[in-house]
């Protein structure tokens, strides 16, 4: 992607100037030594702009929910200061009454024994408020810090960017990496990762997280005497309304013609790819007519037995944001190996999805292209991730810490090579396209 560095920052900043909005933050993310894969993504999810939305009106929430914290926590500590103002006085009187009486004999000295008690009493209730207070912010804090989760340090994550005084710069993503590590082993090491796997694992603990929060409020607002002897389907989640599409898996056997249908869910599209083609041709490729013959024969309820049939793909719901991973590791048996196909597709800024379901809603929706993350290198155990993110009719490079304008030539870079092993590695292996709303069509 070799622009100079200082060139490439010359042209952003000029950009920022005349044609960027003034609210937009492009910010890298520092690489602790192995995250490209996880910058890359997330870069790609930050300029969703719908995704962004929904993580920092998650954040706002997580805000709201603090500020109320501190309030009824400032609430606590001005009883306990009211308490112990008024013990102190008691004991202030109480002092004074004890030297003014203090040569009065034994009856005196039984007063003074009386208001040592008394004083005693009212310390004992302002300790006793202090400890309450101090054991509930304790267990409150420990709520809290229970509650941090990867979602709520990706939403600090992209609050800290959005927030950001400057327009540019970088920002090291610590809180958020070590969460992931420590939340999934499969990134804790220092081997190279599949950005494919990590925007999957996201986008599902994303879901999970959320579908415990919600279950826990519903339980809340029940009450624990009246809960549901059956387990409820777990609720759909705004990542659902994002990225979620359906497929209808359809066997038609050739014997009896009896169709067998099976709908599945995907937030993402997995598509196999060939040399010289393009992203068009691969989908088609996704969705064609499969024979099934001889050892792939298909069980038949009908027939009771094994019969030839065809296989098909319908698209039965089209997801407001397309994601399409191309499968560019590919399993070597003779080596026993992955490789890298740094094979050439084409993938167009527009698209139109085909094969899709009659009774799907908006079956001609066009999509937009808005961000692809790039593999560079030769093979999948090592090389690099970078992203190219579409921003306000401007396209940017995001690679690690470093953020460079590009131009839409650039794009015909990251395609892949003609050849086998061509000279260029760089390689498109996620894109990101966005519904095009309809009155812009």
């Amino acid at each position: 992607m070799g622009v100079a560095s200082s060139t490439a920052s010359g042209k952003l900043e000029k950009a920022l100037e005349t044609e960027l909005p003034d609210d937009e933050r492009y910010f890298g993310l520092e690489n602790f030594g192995n995250t490209c894969y996880c910058s890359s993504v997330l870069q790609a999810l930050y300029f969703c702009k719908p995704f962004r939305e929904r993580i920092l009106s998650y954040k706002k929430e997580l805000l709201q929910s603090q500020q109320e914290l501190e309030s009824s926590n400032g609430v606590l500590e001005q009883q306990h200061s009211r308490l112990s103002m008024n013990g102190t006085a008691t004991n202030s009187v109480s002092s004074a009454y004890s030297f003014k009486n203090a040569f009065k004999g034994m009856g005196s000295a039984m007063g003074i024994s009386s208001k040592k008690s008394s004083r005693s009493s009212s310390e004992e209730r302002s300790e006793s408020l202090r400890k309450d207070s101090v054991s509930t912010r304790t267990s409150r804090s420990a709520v809290v810090s229970e509650k941090e989760n990867l979602l709520t340090c990706l939403a600090d994550l992209f609050y800290q960017v959005s927030t950001q005084k400057k327009r540019i710069g970088s920002i090291a993503p610590k809180k958020f990496i070590e969460r992931l590590r420590k939340d999934n082993q499969l990134f804790s090491s220092c081997m190279h990762q599949d950005a494919h796997e990590f925007l999957n694992f996201i986008l599902n603990e994303i879901v999970e997280i959320l579908q415990r929060e919600e279950e826990a409020k519903r339980q809340k607002k029940k009450g624990r005497n009246n809960v549901d002897k059956e387990e409820p389907e777990p609720p759909r989640t705004w990542v659902h309304d994002l990225f979620e599409g359906l497929l209808t898996n359809e066997v038609r056997c050739l014997s009896c013609e009896n169709v067998t249908q099976r709908v599945e869910s995907f937030f993402d599209l997995s598509v196999d790819i060939d040399q010289n083609s393009s992203i068009t041709s691969c989908l088609r490729n996704f969705c064609s007519t499969e024979l099934l013959t001889k050892h792939d024969k298909f069980f038949c309820d009908n027939c009771c037995s094994l019969q030839e049939a065809e296989r098909s793909v319908r698209i039965k719901k089209l997801p407001y944001i397309l994601a399409l991973h191309l499968k560019r590791f590919k399993f070597i048996e003779q080596y026993q190996r992955y490789k890298k196909l740094s094979y050439r597709v084409v993938f167009p800024l527009q698209l139109r999805l085909f094969n899709v379901s009659e009774d799907a809603e908006d079956p001609d929706r066009l999509y937009s292209l808005v961000a692809v993350v790039i593999h560079v290198g030769s093979g999948p155990n090592h090389g690099h991730y970078v992203c190219l993110i579409k921003s306000h009719g401007r396209w940017i490079l995001f690679d690690d810490e470093c953020v460079e304008l590009k131009d839409e030539n650039d794009l015909e870079a990251v395609f892949g090579s003609s050849y086998e092993m061509g000279p260029s590695s760089d390689a498109g292996y996620i894109l990101f396209y966005e519904t095009v709303p309809l009155q812009m069509r």
